[in-house]
């Protein structure tokens, strides 16, 4: 994983607007995070094919908070938080009630004092309350990494009409999550 600062600047250029440096950020982040939850899966002796989800879950919270990243602060410990969050989540969904102790984790999964709210929200379940094309928009620029040329030309549609479905879509996602909170 590069340096907490190169993931932070990247993190900062990708919130000015940035494709490529946001692109290159989720590059980063998801390989990251496959370790970072394959180690979680381990350790609650759940098996390696839930990897993909936890990471997926991760890169959409991430995305949908993005804004509450304080750029005074390193990236790294607010993406932890939010994959902690997740794994326990997913292992919570699955049923897994084993007690695991955190702190032979505290290393990988450490969380800063502010912990992620709404955690609990499924982001499988809020993409599904979007309409089939703005569904797979957020699917493949959030969590697949993809270039908005790159998903328009997949799904037969220009640059601009992929960012403007992109940015309905994550209003509607955020009044989604917004509703479900209260």
């Amino acid at each position: 994983m590069p340096a907490p600062d190169d993931l932070s600047a990247l993190m900062r250029a990708a919130r000015k607007g940035d494709d490529e440096a946001y692109r290159r950020l989720l590059v980063l982040v998801a390989a990251w995070l496959r370790g970072v939850a394959l180690r979680g899966l381990a350790a609650a002796g759940r098996p390696r094919a839930d990897c993909e989800d936890v990471v997926q879950e991760t890169l959409l919270a991430m995305h949908l908070k993005r804004d509450t990243w304080d750029e005074t602060q390193p990236l790294q410990p607010w993406l932890r938080a939010i994959a902690r969050h997740k794994l326990v989540d997913h292992l919570r969904r699955r049923g897994f009630t084993d007690h695991v102790d955190i702190d032979d984790h505290s290393d990988t999964l450490a969380a800063p004092e502010a912990a992620e709210e709404g955690s609990a929200l499924d982001a499988r379940q809020m993409l599904g309350r979007l309409p089939e094309r703005q569904r797979r928009i957020v699917e493949g620029i959030s969590i697949e990494g993809q270039s908005a040329r790159e998903v328009g030309v997949r799904l037969g549609l220009s640059e601009g009409a992929v960012r403007v479905t992109l940015h309905r879509a994550l209003r509607t996602l955020a009044a989604v999550y917004r509703k479900d909170r209260t």
